[in-house]
Order: C-alpha cells, then structure tokens, then sequence
C-alpha cells in the first residue's frame, strides 16, 4: 500500500497469536473497583509456575464466573485464564479456587440517597412537598415564593440569602448598573 505502513506477514501472524492464545493464572485481586466495574489481579503462579514477582492482570466484571453482581473482593484468591493484548495482560475468565464461583465483594456501587434521588427540583411547586409533584398537589394554589429560601417576600433573583451564600461581601458590593444610576448626574443646562 502506498504511502501506508503494512505490517509483515511474520508480525501478523504474531498479532493474531497473541489475540487468541491464552495462558492460565493463579493470584489474589489486588483491587477492584464496584463502581466501574473493573480492576487488576496481581498473579504469582502462570502455568503452574511461581512467579518471582507478582505480574499485574487486568480484569473487567464481565469475565467473572459468578452470580448475581459481579465483583471481587481485594486479596481475593482467583484462578484466571488470560491472553496478551495490546494494552498488557488481559483476564479472559476468572474464578475462584478449582474452577468455583467468585466470592465478590459485599461493597455495592453507592447508588444515589433518597436525598439526591428527590432532589430540589423533584419537589411540588405549589406546597415544597417531596411526595408529588404541583398538578397531584392537594392544596391550593399557594402564593409564589423564593425558591432558594421559600420566603414570599422575593424570588430567587433577588434573594439575598442566595447571594450571601456565593459571594459572601456581594451584598456590599453594589452591581455595575446600579453604580451608573447612582453616579449620573444629568448634563448641564444651559
């Protein structure tokens, strides 16, 4: 191919061996995180063999033989068959000790808190209520209020709580067009 970079049948061949061969593994997960659903095995044997050093094994959630969520738990001891990628060492399957289940962690993602899931704007507009929402609100009509600090005397554009909290000297601080107004002073007449 012209102008391209090829590579040599030798180096093919190399690259298609490396995608399908596989090896067998036996080591502890060195961690892995629930959330993402992946981390790294640390392997000391490889083919029966003790390794001088443990040798890093990446492995993801959809290769552990388990039920239900899947997972590992850190130090635990896994048997795994893995194959050489272009990113490293790569698990293909992993289980537990003679083939069993993996055990997994008891750590769950943190899913979201009743707090977060019903946040602010899950609330009814009328009343402030967390369990409905303004067209199944019971109560009439309510008068309009702030809806940073509920108060009725403002909205949340002019709501002075609001801006103490972000910028806390703001109120001192009188805005570029209200400075304008206060320092006009109408052209002379003549």
């Amino acid at each position: 191919i012209a102008g391209g970079c090829t590579k040599t049948e030798e180096e093919e061949g190399r690259g298609i061996e490396e995608d399908t061969q596989s090896f067998h593994g036996v080591g502890v997960c060195k961690w892995f995180n629930v959330r993402m659903g992946f981390g790294f095995l640390s392997m000391n044997s490889r083919e029966g063999e003790p390794l001088e050093a443990p040798v890093d094994v990446f492995v993801h959630q959809s290769k552990l033989h388990m039920e239900g969520f899947r997972s590992l738990k850190e130090g635990e001891e896994v048997e795994f068959s893995f194959k050489k990628s272009s990113k490293g060492l790569e698990s293909v399957r992993v289980t537990g000790p003679g083939g069993a289940h993996c055990i997994g962690s008891e750590k769950r993602p943190k899913g979201k808190s009743a707090q977060k899931r019903r946040s602010k704007g899950d609330r009814c507009y009328n009343c402030g209520g967390l369990d409905h929402h303004a067209k199944e609100c019971k109560l009439p009509p309510q008068p309009k209020k702030c809806h940073f600090c509920q108060s009725v005397s403002h909205m949340v554009a002019n709501c002075p709580v609001k801006a103490q909290q972000s910028s806390p000297g703001s109120q001192e601080t009188p805005l570029k067009g209200e400075e304008e107004v206060q320092n006009y002073s109408p052209p002379p007449t003549e």
